[in-house]
């Protein structure tokens, strides 16, 4: 009979062991079996052309969406619509570290341009007690230039070595929701009119991203029973960022757009929002782990027995590249944010944990939620191995009996057509790159606008350098219980 201890320690290796898996299979049918390995690879590379379709039209569908809802002027249809929007209680979550004051005040000033009043929104600013020096000069420095900007300001200091909590962003706003829920209780607020946005701290927030929120949530018949996420864009420092670190960008921001036109697989991811009602009956943000983003909508789907979803937000907010002061400080900030977001397969030993002490969910349910985390970090590590490498190997290693068959001769024929098909998904991504580019700094030439097209000729190397190969390094840490803390993403503008 296997303890506690040993199923949980089960459930964390089974995603490294599929992924594992799946390469090592691949590699020997290569050599054992090669005419296998050529038909599975066609037979993969067709679907991969259909998910490809199927990428690139959820893509276009969001797109116009988000086009729409930037347009919109959304505080003035909050107050014709809702003429009792004031009940709503605003309050944005800003947990930090070190960060430089050229981040943190821009994401400040947007806060302060909104369109919906900042007298009225509460700003919640999380500081860590390793950082105590820096943190008090910060909080002086914020009070100099934005006391009496918001309804309120509120400093709260995250102590260090806090019990049953690792050092990172989860545990800074575990800690500052339990003391907000002082702070709300003392003003005898009703936690359901409360809504709250967790911002990365380099968060820039879209002028009417407020307002939408708000409008949504009061048109939402059950908004304590969904996170709302908006469209995450990494634009910020875009124009300063080395190529690589800007077709990562585009990248994340586009499998976001894909998402939130696809409600059944949307799942909090980085800045978001939510009723603090909700967050209180989760337990609030995990302070015990690293991907916090993701693991509230879980502790929620699970709360509510399966009766939790997220609503897309068209209306985006900004974020840094991980731009740093060199290009290899850059890269290598990039490979451990990567890492840190593959972290996220801790979801799927959680979830394999949980299930047993809900029976009240629907089997099939709990099937789809937990193919769709599997599933996505399966082919965030296996998929750019197999198309750009293994695909081709059993071509390379065939013996000369099996180099005499029509399949061998006509596999790389038929190869080529599907790669060439599934180039409609990076053309969609080029253009969408170019339309979503931020104004450039002044100085910026014509020029410039070239290299933004020819840097996605770099996708292939970013694909398996930065991306397949720090999942496969998260998998492999949980896979042997060697355990990632929170590694703080460092982000550097130019002033």
């Amino acid at each position: 009979m296997l303890s506690d201890y040993q199923r949980y320690r089960l459930y964390e290796m089974a995603p490294g062991l599929s992924i594992w898996g799946t390469l090592v299979l691949c590699i020997a049918l290569s050599f054992w079996q090669p005419l296998w390995m050529m038909y599975f690879i066609i037979v993969f590379d067709v679907y991969w052309v259909l998910r490809v379709v199927y990428f690139s039209f959820y893509l276009f569908v969001s797109w116009r969406r988000f086009r729409r809802a930037v347009k919109v002027k959304w505080f003035t249809r909050l107050q014709k619509e809702f003429p009792a929007w004031e009940e709503k209680v605003n309050v944005v979550f800003l947990p930090l570290y070190n960060e430089e004051w050229l981040v943190i005040n821009a994401t400040l000033q947007a806060l302060l341009k909104s369109s919906y009043p900042s007298a009225k929104l509460y700003v919640v600013i999380s500081g860590e007690a390793r950082q105590k020096k820096y943190w008090r000069q910060l909080q002086q420095t914020i009070l100099e230039h934005y006391n009496g900007s918001f309804a309120d300001l509120i400093f709260y200091t995250h102590p260090s070595s806090l019990p049953d909590e690792i050092p990172g962003k989860g545990s800074n706003i575990h800690f500052a929701e339990q003391e907000f829920k002082a702070y709300a209780d003392a003003k005898g607020w009703n936690y359901k009119n409360i809504i709250i946005s967790v911002f990365d701290i380099d968060t820039v927030a879209h002028p009417e991203y407020l307002a939408h929120l708000t409008y949504m949530y009061l048109k939402h018949p059950r908004p304590e029973r969904s996170s709302f996420q908006p469209v995450t864009l990494y634009n910020n420092n875009l124009w300063e960022s080395p190529a690589i670190l800007r077709v990562m960008a585009f990248g994340t921001s586009f499998w976001m757009l894909f998402s939130l036109a696809r409600l059944d697989n949307l799942v909090t991811f980085s800045s978001h929002s939510m009723s603090f009602q909700a967050v209180l009956d989760a337990g609030g943000h995990a302070k015990q782990i690293v991907s916090e983003d993701s693991r509230i909508f879980f502790q929620c789907w699970l709360r509510y027995s399966g009766d939790y979803e997220v609503t897309p937000l068209y209306v985006p907010v900004s974020m840094d590249t991980v731009r740093d002061v060199s290009m290899w400080k850059s890269l290598t900030n990039l490979y451990f944010q990567q890492r840190r977001w593959a972290w996220g397969s801790e979801n799927i030993p959680y979830l394999l944990w949980q299930f047993k002490k809900h029976p009240e969910i629907a089997w099939w349910k709990k099937l789809v939620i937990l193919f769709h985390e599997w599933e996505g970090k399966w082919s965030w590590a296996v998929v750019p191995i197999l198309i750009t490498l293994l695909g081709r190997l059993p071509l390379w290693v065939a013996g000369g009996s099996i180099r005499q068959s029509t399949l061998f001769f006509n596999t790389p024929h038929v190869l080529e057509i599907l790669m060439t098909l599934a180039l409609v998904g990076l053309v969609s991504s080029v253009i969408m790159s170019m339309l979503i580019l931020p104004v450039p700094p002044s100085g910026t030439r014509h020029h410039h606008y070239l290299i933004m097209l020819l840097q996605w000729a770099l996708l292939p190397v970013s694909l398996i350098f930065f991306s397949a190969i720090p999942c496969l390094d998260a998998v492999t840490h949980l896979l042997f219980g060697r355990y990632l803390g929170f590694n703080v993403s460092i982000k550097k503008r130019i002033a």
